[in-house]
């Protein structure tokens, strides 16, 4: 016996608000990684070395 469509909705009432806590963890935790990588003296040379490239690039530099 299958259950009806609004039957299944209001099963999964709070599977939406999950998904968005699930998202929002992840994106918290891939901010703090990044700005841990960037602040780092290997990642501030990588962007000096990517934005020389693009001032070359564009002829600034």
């Amino acid at each position: 016996m299958t259950a009806s469509p609004v039957a299944r909705l209001r099963n999964e009432k709070g599977v939406t608000t999950a998904e968005y806590a699930v998202v929002t963890a992840a994106g918290c935790g891939f901010g703090g990684v990044l700005i841990k990588l960037l602040t780092s003296e290997w990642g501030q040379a990588l962007l000096k070395k990517i934005f020389d490239f693009f001032l070359a690039l564009i002829g600034l530099r």
